[in-house]
């Protein structure tokens, strides 16, 4: 699916980047042109001077053998003509093939990511001629992934800003009393920001293998208690209930206990949201394949089949979803770290699995 630019400057767009951006309207034409005469010159140059020297070569050949000379406007001819099907040859297969990839080079750099060429011509240019396609389009993701996380990030942070500013004037308006409750509410908006900041700078580091974790030897059913009991007063305000399986056996996982125990917090803190009242949220500990997994299952209405490949993605949210859209993505960051994996599995109606699994370093 490629982006299409709207025509007036969207309010994301950097502003020490102009709009539309600007581009070298025939710079690419004439790089090209340039190039493919070039290309032509030295081969039509190279072959002329082989042809010739074979056919000369053939007629003196011929001359001694028949004891005659032939003409020199025969070989002209003769080397004109293996001249030039020779040279229609090399510029039909490699010529027009690598000006295009010489055409799509300038117009990406132009800001193009669109730009795609046509995979024809000798093997090694059609290797190129891929790699290319991969590249503008690797390209193209990220352009837009960029654009679009800059949207998210200012849409995330003006609400709570919005409504920082707007209480503050009304303070000093004299609209609102300044009493403890309203500077309480107003407190923890700025944690919300806070916490927004931090979760993008965490999930940034992670991603750009930045992350600093301090690993030690972690009892996991310890750590998946205390996440638990962190949750307890809402679990009850809600109604819902825990349900704890950790075989006797496990042994001690060797990660960031701080890190890990974030990610389950997180995984928990979703269940909780979307669980009903009356409804049960499991965890179970156990050892598949040589490896730690944690299953946090609840009860809840479950995700869309359609949302459950996009859930991991930065700054998504379902039509049910209250949170900032940043919590899965830096929990599977966060995992990753740690060398481990995290999948979901959901049924409409039936509830959702998230599936963590960490390797076990003995300790």
């Amino acid at each position: 699916m490629r982006w299409d630019r709207p025509r007036r400057r969207p309010p994301w767009w950097p502003a020490n980047e102009p709009w539309p951006p600007v581009r070298r309207s025939h710079a690419w034409r004439r790089g090209r042109v340039h190039f493919v005469r070039r290309l032509v010159f030295v081969f039509a140059t190279l072959l002329f001077l082989s042809a010739f020297g074979v056919a000369s070569l053939v007629s003196r050949m011929s001359g001694g053998a028949s004891g005659g000379a032939s003409s020199p406007f025969a070989v002209a001819v003769v080397s004109g003509l293996v001249v030039f099907a020779l040279l229609y040859t090399v510029v039909r297969r490699v010529g027009i093939p690598l000006g295009g990839i010489v055409e799509a080079a300038n117009r990406l750099a132009d800001g193009d990511f669109s730009t795609r060429v046509a995979e024809h011509g000798p093997e090694s240019l059609r290797t190129v001629a891929k790699a290319f396609n991969t590249m503008a389009a690797r390209l193209e993701s990220h352009d837009q992934q960029r654009r679009h996380l800059m949207a998210d990030i200012a849409h995330e942070l003006r609400t709570p800003l919005s409504v920082i500013q707007g209480r503050l004037e009304g303070f000093l308006d004299g609209v609102y009393p300044r009493d403890d409750a309203r500077m309480e509410a107003l407190l923890e908006e700025t944690r919300l920001v806070a916490r927004l900041v931090e979760d993008l700078r965490t999930l940034a580091n992670a991603e750009s293998g930045a992350l600093t974790l301090h690993k030690e030897p972690t009892d996991m059913a310890v750590l998946v208690q205390d996440a638990i009991d962190a949750f307890g007063a809402e679990a009850t305000q809600a109604r819902l209930s825990f349900r704890v399986d950790t075989p006797n056996d496990l042994p001690l996982v060797t990660v960031d206990p701080i890190r890990i125990r974030e990610v389950l917090s997180n995984l928990i803190s979703n269940a909780l949201r979307h669980t009903p009242a009356g409804g049960v949220i499991s965890i179970t500990l156990g050892i598949a394949s040589g490896r730690l997994l944690i299953s946090i299952a609840d009860t809840g209405a479950g995700i869309a089949p359609e949302d459950l490949p996009k859930i991991f993605d930065r700054f998504y949210k379902g039509t049910q979803s209250r949170g900032s859209g940043l919590g899965l993505p830096l929990a599977r960051s966060l995992v990753a770290a740690h060398g481990g994996a995290i999948s979901a599995e959901s049924t409409v109606g039936r509830g959702t699995t998230m599936k963590v699994t960490l390797p076990i370093v003995s300790a």
